[in-house]
């Protein structure tokens, strides 16, 4: 190559997967201070009314010191903090999931490196080139890049077949192949050619590449509140406006009832009490932790190497009740491989892989390699000892449908039956209905058929057969456990779709399908009420997958693919869909979970502290303390620091999902109820009981 400009060449730095640790906490820390600013808090209204009720506290505390202002002033700053405490605590939950995104986020922007690229001037490989910064690269453009050396921008291999090493991405330590051609060809910015070299066309503009998109989704710039969340958000806005109304007219109530009660030494409930007991049942367990519990969800599925693109996608994927997949490169490795050589009647298995590895030495496609591979493993055949015969390599050609060698005035050829049998008849041999046969057989069992020939005789067949990818069959047993249905969707014959299909374990399969066939049977699931997830790889997988309720588009697939998917799935395993719908399943139980046990808690919270509060004005209400709590300064203050460290328990929980089992929907409602619902309703009522006994001996006051 000629080189016409020069620079330096940077190398790559990876990174480590982040989990929470100290630094994580430290930061999440720092974050809820931050946080602490109104038009952060605004945006959660449940939390803005307790952020509203520390400011007017820590105002009426200040006051406090030259006027009553309704009880003492170590009591209303003791209120005051805990509220402070409790809008913290709240940030802090969604900090701290955050920051496990900001953490992995940093980790993929050390792959993110603006390197210097070769920009060839054509698509040769003796063609002058241009060093230039991966940030110049456009669409179009071509680049070359050798073992050691990053690659500079998200593009498709049109030349080569290299080892890539994609760790700092997916995480996993064992290189890829990447090829030209096939389902393998797409590349992305950031990982490194580890052997060999790759000629690529550069697909993405600079800023826009994959790794910086999911650097945007993990940093959580992207993410949207999904319709559910939106809807329980609208529930407890509701409920917060309803105990608002309800507390503020217990000041104007209680000074009325005094009114008419003349002879009580009673005082009107003061407003630092209406705030707490407003903050109380205000459903902020559940108001502080629903942010945290939609961005764990996605960070869960990013731990397991898929790519969100919303936190809609995964709600969906916990309702699917359908799974389309496409075959080639989804459920097979994408790459036909050699698995049998076929001999006819008066040839040895060793002479025709002889002469199928001859026709194939040259022959740079996946098939072709896997014959040259299969014939050295059978018969330890070496490429060496070709290498020496002056032989005319004729490659594959559309017309011809055939690839070959000429060796002197041997010529060798394979292809596909009708092609070899032409060939023969043409040069006056007999095409042996043995081989028919042979054809027949291997087309039965789903595979594909390659026939060889030396000049005017048959030889006999190569069996290429779609390998199915390690333990897809379990994992499509897993699907139906949980309710869904597998569908196979293949341009395949149906005798050819109907053997991998069974190989591979779905319940279903159609075959010869085009893309407008994927996308009609996905509109006609859809109207019949099904929830439709997809998973593809290729350009023609594109319309599908953008009208799929949940897309999980391979990482090893085209651009066009990953760009209509609304996940991408890192490791190129149509297994772990099982996993996204788990998790989708999982983030749906968690917010369920702890809605109930927050609702549950607010009634709870009610019944235990509006009969001390009120017992001054209402000395009937004392029959209805039954917990026989202190007075209303402990109640009030045991009941607002529950609320506050209730939250801080039920982070671990908002974090990590609440344990998904395989289980009917009824079923698992009902766990809920009896676990979170219960659990809710009876844990206010032992720790503020507990609090409570704590401060009155603080206080000197009966303990029960």
């Amino acid at each position: 190559m000629k080189r016409t400009d020069k620079s330096k060449q940077t190398n790559q730095s990876g990174g480590k997967k982040a989990g929470i640790n100290k630094a994580i906490v430290l930061d999440a820390t720092l974050q809820s201070l931050v946080k602490l600013n109104p038009k952060v808090q605004i945006k959660n209204p449940v939390m803005f009314i307790v952020y509203i009720g520390a400011i007017i506290t820590t105002i009426l505390w200040l006051l406090s010191f030259w006027w009553n202002v309704g009880g003492a002033t170590w009591y209303i700053f003791g209120i005051s903090i805990i509220l402070w405490l409790t809008s913290l605590f709240g940030n802090f939950a969604e900090a701290i999931a955050e920051g496990r995104g900001r953490a992995q986020a940093e980790s993929l922007k050390k792959a993110r490196r603006d390197v210097v690229a070769r920009k060839l001037k054509s698509a040769e490989l003796d063609a002058e080139y241009t060093e230039v910064k991966s940030a110049e690269l456009v669409p179009g453009d071509i680049v070359l890049v050798k073992a050691g050396e990053q690659i500079p921008m998200d593009g498709e291999v049109i030349m080569g077949v290299a080892s890539v090493d994609e760790s700092a991405i997916t995480g996993e330590s064992a290189p890829v192949i990447r090829e030209s051609g096939g389902d393998r060809s797409a590349v992305t910015g950031g990982t490194t050619v580890t052997s060999d070299w790759l000629m690529i066309k550069v697909t993405a503009e600079a800023g826009k590449s994959f790794l910086d998109k999911m650097i945007a989704m993990v940093e959580g710039a992207s993410r949207k509140k999904t319709p559910n969340e939106i809807a329980l958000q609208i529930l407890l806005i509701t409920l917060t406006i309803v105990f608002l109304v309800v507390s503020a007219c217990l000041l104007p109530f209680s000074q009325f009832a005094i009114v008419i009660n003349p002879g009580s030494n009673a005082e009107p409930v003061s407003i630092t009490n209406i705030i707490a007991l407003l903050v109380c049942l205000a459903p902020t367990t559940i108001g502080a932790l629903l942010s945290s519990i939609g961005i764990a969800g996605m960070a869960r599925l990013n731990k397991a190497n898929v790519l969100a693109m919303s936190g809609r996608a995964i709600e969906a994927a916990g309702d699917v009740d359908v799974l389309l997949l496409d075959k080639t490169g989804t459920i097979t490795l994408g790459n036909r491989q050699a698995s049998e050589f076929i001999p006819v009647r008066g040839m040895t298995e060793r002479d025709l892989a002889e002469a199928a590895q001859l026709a194939s030495i040259a022959d740079e496609t996946a098939e072709g390699r896997s014959i040259v591979v299969l014939a050295k493993n059978r018969f330890e055949l070496r490429g060496k000892e070709i290498a020496k015969l002056n032989a005319e390599f004729i490659p594959f050609s559309a017309k011809t449908r055939m690839s070959g060698v000429n060796i002197g005035e041997e010529e060798i050829r394979k292809g596909s039956a009708d092609a070899i049998e032409a060939y023969v008849t043409a040069r006056g041999g007999e095409y042996p209905q043995e081989c028919r046969e042979a054809v027949e057989r291997v087309a039965n069992a789903g595979g594909t058929p390659l026939v060889v020939a030396r000049n005017e005789r048959v030889l006999g067949v190569i069996y290429l057969k779609d390998i199915v990818k390690e333990g897809v069959k379990e994992k499509f047993n897993d699907l139906r456990k949980i309710g869904i249905k597998t569908v196979m969707i293949t341009g395949d014959n149906p005798m050819t779709a109907a053997a991998i299909a069974a190989e591979a374990g779905v319940d279903d399969f159609v075959a010869e399908a085009t893309p407008e066939t994927k996308l009609a049977l996905i509109k006609k699931l859809q109207a019949e009420g099904h929830l439709v997830a997809m998973t593809g790889d290729g350009t023609n997988d594109a319309p599908a997958l953008a009208q799929a309720d949940v897309a999980v588009a391979m990482n090893s697939g085209t651009q066009a693919a990953k760009e209509a998917g609304n996940m991408v799935d890192l490791d190129s395993s149509p297994t772990k869909l099982i996993e996204v719908v788990r998790i989708g399943k999982q983030l749906l139980m968690t917010r369920g979970a702890l809605t109930t046990f927050s609702i549950a808690n607010d009634v709870a919270k009610y019944f235990a502290i509006i009969p001390v509060l009120f017992a001054a004005i209402y000395p009937n209400l004392t029959v209805l303390n039954f917990m026989h709590l202190g007075n209303a300064m402990t109640a009030m203050l045991a009941a607002i620091i529950y609320n506050a460290l209730i939250i801080v328990a039920l982070i671990p929980l908002s974090l990590k999902g609440v344990k998904y089992k395989e289980k009917p929907a009824g079923k698992m409602l009902k766990n809920n109820l009896l676990i979170y619902g219960i659990g809710g309703i009876v844990a206010p009522f032992i720790f503020i009981k507990l609090f409570d006994m704590i401060l009155c001996a603080c206080f000197g006051l009966p303990v029960w």
